[in-house]
């Protein structure tokens, strides 16, 4: 069965640079290279960016249970460097912090890998870039096996766009959220969820909403 573009697939991967493993879904290179062991498979949406770009374009029309390779140029890895990402921050940003940068040193900073540069004075030239930008890359790669599960197919849109997951049910080619304190979040993304997914989605109306909704319309009634 050869991958089409919308399908979802769960997938396993090493990606290397420079022969160096910097990311994998196998736990003992996992483990060989102190990511966390607990790593498994991923599941995605073939065509859909939501894994790496080239690896993502890699993936259409192969088959499943072969494995492959893919060699990836930086516009479709993880970027060209960018010189206006180097950024001079004033050292006392880090003390306020209780930081001690270090040339070398490399930290997490909203959701960006960060890497000083050198410490000069009161100064600190830090590097926004992430440290693959600018870098070939390559993966190995196997399909596992389609995804056909729509639980599955939402938990998997979830991790991507959420980093989380939240409890959910499947009635009438919907899915339907049960916090209703996160349909802010899912007016935003409910397009999109319903593009992957082929499914409406929605979030409950707790009981008490739903009495002052009928309410309402029955003192429009009578108003009328």
């Amino acid at each position: 069965m050869q991958i089409k573009k919308n399908d979802f697939v769960e997938i396993e991967f090493t990606g290397k640079s420079n022969n160096e493993i910097f990311d994998t879904t196998h736990p003992e290179e996992a483990k060989s290279i102190g990511l966390d062991v607990n790593v498994k498979p991923a599941i995605a949406s073939v065509g859909n960016e939501m894994l790496l770009k080239g690896l993502d374009e890699a993936l259409e029309g192969k088959e499943i249970g072969e494995k492959y390779s893919v060699h990836i140029f930086p516009e479709k890895g993880f970027g060209k460097r960018n010189a206006s990402l180097i950024k001079t921050i004033p050292i006392r940003i880090f003390r306020e912090k209780n930081m001690d940068p270090t040339p070398g040193m490399v930290f997490q900073l909203d959701q960006h890998l960060v890497r000083i540069l050198s410490v000069s004075g009161g100064r600190v030239i830090a590097d926004f870039n992430n440290p693959l930008a600018g870098k070939e890359i390559d993966y190995d790669f196997k399909i596992l096996r389609k995804v056909d599960d729509d639980k599955e197919k939402i938990n998997a849109i979830q991790d991507f766009f959420f980093k989380q997951r939240f409890e959910f049910e499947l009635k009438d080619k919907k899915v339907i959220f049960k916090d209703e304190k996160i349909k802010p979040i899912i007016d935003v993304f409910k397009d999109k969820f319903k593009e992957l997914s082929g499914l409406d989605v929605e979030v409950e109306e707790k009981k008490e909403a739903k009495e002052e909704i009928k309410e309402e319309k029955k003192k429009k009634k009578i108003d009328h």
